[in-house]
Order: C-alpha cells, then structure tokens, then sequence
C-alpha cells in the first residue's frame, strides 16, 4: 500500500525549485554540487510546507527532463534526501516526502509559535499583538452581564446574534454605506468568512484572482478549497494595485472570484486609491466576478492618512462585492468575531450553507464584541493598538535599516507588516537560517503562488523595544550564514528577557 497522500507534478516542483534561483545569494562564492542543490532545494521546500508531507515526487526521468538536468542528478539527490529522513521510497510506489523522527511536521500556514518556546524564539512569523487591556477583561466582563437571557436559549445563531448584526450595519451607515442587519452574517474570524464565500461561490476547480503577493494563510485555504489561483502583481511600492493588469485579469480569464486587501494590504502595506477601488469594483462587475474586499486593516492607519471610501461604497447593494471584517486583527487575534457584509440573498445562501460547518459563531464572544461597540470601547481599544503597532514599526523600521542595510523597503502608514527585499538573498534559506539562530520569519514565498518572491521576507509589527533590536541582529546574524553558504547549524539561540 502507498504511503502517500497527494502528489507533485514534475512542471509543479521545478517551478518551485527554478524559483530558488531567481535571487542568488549575493555574497556566497561556493557552489554545491548539482545533486546537494537540488535536495537542498526540495529539503527546504518540505521545511517550509509548499511541498507537503507525505506527497509522491515525481519519477526521476521526468523531474531531469522539467529541469534539464542528468538522470544522475535527481537520482542523487533523491538518495541523500532519503539518507537525511527526508524523503521515502518502496519499489512499485515511489518516492514520498517525509520529515525526520523527531522534527516537528512542518507548518503550510502562519499560525504563531506555542508561548513555551518564546523564551528563546522571537517570533515574526505571526501578525498580531497582545490584548489591549483593560478592553478586553471589561467587554468579557461587560458580556457576562448581557448573557443570561441567552442561556435560556438554544445559543444556535446561525446568521449572529441580532444585536451585533443590527450594530455592524449601523456602523458601515455610519461610514456612508447604507446597511441593513439582513446584509450582515457573524462569522468566526475573517478566515471563517473567507472560507464560507470560498465555499458558496467558488467550487473546486473555480478560478480566483488574488493579489501577488498575498496573505499567505488565505491563499492556502483557497488551494484546500481546489481552487485555481490567478496572481495579480501589485503596482510598484505602495500605490496599491495595477489596474491595466486586474482589468486583463478580469477580462481574460473570467474569474469567479476575486480577493482583494484594499487597506493597508498584508504584507506589502499598500493603500489602494479611491479611483482604483472605483474602477476594480467596474472591472468585477463587467466581468461577472464577485469581488471579496478584506476589510481586517482597515482601521489600523499608523499616521496622519485620509482614508479612502471603502470598497463596497461603490456597490452599495452589495451584488458585485462581498466585504470581510473582523475584530481579530484590529482587536485581538483571541477574539474569533468576523462579519460579512453582502446582498441579502447572499447572506441567506452563506446562512443556509452553515448548517453543514459550523452552525454558528460563539454567543460569549459576539455579546463582548457587541459591548465594545456599544460602550465606545472598540474606539479606545483599537487606538491603543495603533500606538502599539506604531511603536513596534518605527523600532523595527530603525533596527532593520542599521543591521541590514542592504535589505530594502518602504515603510508603510498603516497595517502590521513590512514587505523587505532581503538584499539578494534566499527568503526560504533566511527562513531556515533564522529557525536555527532564534529569530521565526516567514519567507516571500508563502505570499506568492509557485514559488513567487524568493528574495523577500514579511516581518511584521510585533515585537518592539530591545526586542525588535535582538530580532534584527539575529536576522543579521542568519543573513551571514547565509552569504557564506552555510546552513546554520552551529548556532544557537540565546534565551531573551524583554
């Protein structure tokens, strides 16, 4: 019996691999040889998740003729792979990946690192900050007193409770887009959200157009979903999006959807124009396509910004574009409230659906959300988070520039990310690197779609202080290692006390 459960194509894995090369490192003078690059190679792309576990590699004759290499060479690399635990064979069924005993199963996503390892782990693989006290033991507080008569009902709320949908479209009236709580369905987080319309709209097989790059954890829940994903590059900085590009897009390959982050875009920190948002929804609505707008930043402006009307204000009735809020990132990661705001016989089709998913989102968590709203708390909480943010950005910002002052970017007004050109290095080979020397960072590719961004890395506005400066010299540190050609593995990481 087969021990594999999925499979890469040849074309699939020399994308992959040939997307490695685009950015060479720039100090390093010594070549391996060409079976050591090439398990190096698929070794990193197993570390980092694009290839998964447990996945059947193509045959060596057919992974030589995608690269243009000797049979020799991928029969080579393949046996130091399975001599390193990392790849498995059985005459008849293939060649598999596989992690060594001992190594923790390699992560496809960003989910943070567990709190027992942050001793000796700076984590800039997460976007998201701690709670911003005292607002979130009162809303709890402020919930437990507003549940009882809840407790005395079934607690399934399918669409939310009627009171956080009536104040959720209250809120996007306030912003000068009419909204009826009918328009409005309670999710659990933004990937709950983002998940459910995946699931309405798209279908197996489905096109769906997305930002290149984009958010990494996104984009993998979407190649769960089997879509097909269609790359969309960004305008140059951090002028939004390239409009010649997304109306070809639209236009050409007809997608069903589109997922677009107009505010403060993860991970570039990009601020699409009013013109831009005007146009795209112009381009989603010729085209047939339904135009998801993330909505997860938008409130998290850092300096002085004139804040564009949202997304859906240029369809207000909401039949082109579906719009994605959640208090996760502006609040706390821990509060697990997303929304979706769309037509009516949308929000019925995404409620009827639940049903089959997760019948509803907890009422605890939707009343203390609700009593932020209410109570003006969320304008206090949230603008503490943006001091926080602020803080840890320009200490970051200023580290990065004195340790790393070959690594490029621009430094955005608003979000909690820093898109970085890693000064001709590997993104993958940092990532890796840094593992080893204390510092979690994820690389350019897990933004892109095969294999895309290879020389870049998102560090995000989490750590400040003292810390943000250890962070920086540890990503020096793997930056040289990686320069010299090394692999890291002689370093260790010094336990930090903030």
């Amino acid at each position: 019996m087969a021990q594999w459960t999925s499979a890469v194509g040849a074309a699939q894995l020399a994308r992959l691999l040939n997307s490695q090369q685009d950015r060479p490192a720039g100090g390093a003078t010594r070549r391996p040889p060409a079976y050591r690059a090439l398990a190096d190679g698929i070794r990193l792309l197993v570390l980092e998740g694009r290839v998964p576990v447990a996945a059947r590699l193509p045959a060596e004759r057919e992974l030589a003729l995608s690269l243009s290499v000797s049979r020799t060479t991928v029969a080579a690399a393949y046996e130091a792979l399975r001599a390193e635990g990392f790849l498995e064979s059985r005459r008849g069924a293939g060649s598999w990946t596989a992690v060594p005993a001992g190594n923790p199963l390699p992560a496809r996503g960003l989910e943070p690192l567990p709190p027992e390892t942050l001793g000796s782990m700076i984590d800039l693989g997460c976007a998201a900050l701690p709670a911003p006290e005292p607002w979130l033991t009162r809303a709890v507080q402020g919930a437990l007193e507003e549940l009882p008569p809840y407790a005395h009902t079934h607690g399934d709320y399918p669409a939310g409770l009627p009171a956080l949908r009536a104040m959720i479209a209250e809120r996007y009236t306030a912003r000068g887009i009419l909204t009826m709580p009918e328009q409005i369905m309670v999710t659990t987080g933004a990937m709950g959200a983002i998940d459910a319309i995946c699931h309405l709209f798209g279908g197996r097989g489905e096109r769906i157009a997305v930002e290149s790059p984009s958010y990494a954890n996104i984009l993998q829940l979407m190649r769960e979903a089997g879509a097909r994903l269609v790359p969309v590059a960004m305008a140059e900085g951090l002028t939004g999006w390239d409009m010649d590009r997304w109306r070809q897009v639209l236009r050409d390959a007809a997608p069903r959807i589109a997922y677009v982050v107009a505010d403060f875009h993860n991970p570039t920190g990009a601020l699409a124009d009013e013109d831009q948002r005007r146009r795209l929804v112009e381009a989603a609505r010729s085209a047939g396509t339904v135009l998801v707008a993330d909505e997860t930043m938008t409130e998290l402006w850092l300096d002085d910004v004139s804040m564009p009307r949202p997304v859906c204000a240029f369809d207000p009735a909401g039949s082109t574009v579906v719009t994605v809020g959640s208090a996760s990132k502006a609040f706390w990661a821990g509060m697990r409230i997303g929304w979706v705001r769309a037509a009516p016989d949308v929000i019925r089709s995404l409620v009827a659906a639940r049903a089959y998913a997760d019948l509803g989102t907890p009422v605890l968590e939707q009343l203390a959300v609700n009593w932020l709203f209410s109570t003006g708390g969320w304008e206090h909480a949230v603008e503490l988070r943006r001091g926080q943010a602020r803080e840890n950005r320009d200490a970051l910002v200023a580290a990065v520039r004195r340790e790393l002052p070959s690594w490029e970017f621009e430094v955005p007004r608003g979000g909690l990310t820093l898109w970085v050109r890693a000064g001709g290095l590997s993104g993958s080979r940092l990532a890796e690197v840094g593992e080893r020397v204390g510092v979690r960072v994820p690389s350019g590719p897990r933004f892109g779609v095969d294999g895309a961004f290879e020389g870049y890395v998102r560090l995000p506005f989490t750590v400040g202080g003292a810390l943000a400066e250890e962070a920086a010299t540890r990503l020096a540190a793997a930056a040289r290692v990686v320069e010299s050609g090394g692999s890291g593995g002689g370093e260790s990481p010094r336990t930090f006390v903030a």
